[in-house]
């Protein structure tokens, strides 16, 4: 059967709205073809089982969470500074707050990992390239600090996210973009 792209994307994309809505344990085939109103029976087409469609899932999400090329073009078009690494981050918080879903089905995912072995094997090696691609580009491009500059902003910037996905209120009294100037300014002093 000749599979249509388009459909397999938007079943992908109908997965993570499930995930983040219902969590892992409401991901079923039925439930995806519900939410991307296709008839009963399409998504067991084109992902082989429950553990295919939640890697797939998984890839899928870091396509959409990872900005286009234009995005990137225009914001380093500037000089490599210190400020440039501030809007880079409120762009990645503004990216991450933008597909609230994604973010919530990825975090999804990663507590379904602890449970699935094959699920963890799978999101550690997208999370590990991530991470690595991240690093690298952060060097290539020449911006202020190395590796461990991007290391202290991932986790930072990550357990920032989660804080404002799932429980806001614990931030209350404190804005956002406040707190993403100060993991800069902590990971990159002046």
């Amino acid at each position: 059967m000749v599979r249509n792209e388009a459909r397999r994307t938007a079943l992908a994309d109908a997965a993570i709205e499930v995930l983040a809505r219902d969590g892992a344990r409401g991901l079923t085939f039925r439930a995806v073809d519900t939410e991307a109103g296709v008839p009963a029976g399409t998504a067991s087409n084109y992902f082989t089982s429950r553990d295919d469609l939640l890697h797939q899932a998984g890839l899928h999400i870091h396509v959409r969470l990872t900005p286009a090329p234009e995005r990137i073009e225009e914001l380093m078009a500037g000089p490599r500074t210190r400020e440039l690494v501030f809007r880079l981050m409120h762009d990645l918080r503004a990216r991450m707050l933008a597909d609230r879903a994604g973010y919530l089905a990825l975090l999804e995912l990663r507590l379904e990992a602890t449970r699935r072995p094959a699920l963890r094997t799978a999101l550690t090696e997208t999370l590990r390239r991530n991470l690595a691609v991240n690093i690298g580009f952060h060097t290539d491009a020449g911006l202020p600090g190395g590796a461990e500059t991007v290391l202290l902003l991932y986790f930072a910037m990550t357990g920032l996210l989660v804080e404002h996905l799932t429980t806001p209120d614990v931030l209350a009294g404190h804005e956002i973009d406040r707190l993403v100037d100060l993991i800069v300014a902590s990971a990159l002093p002046e």
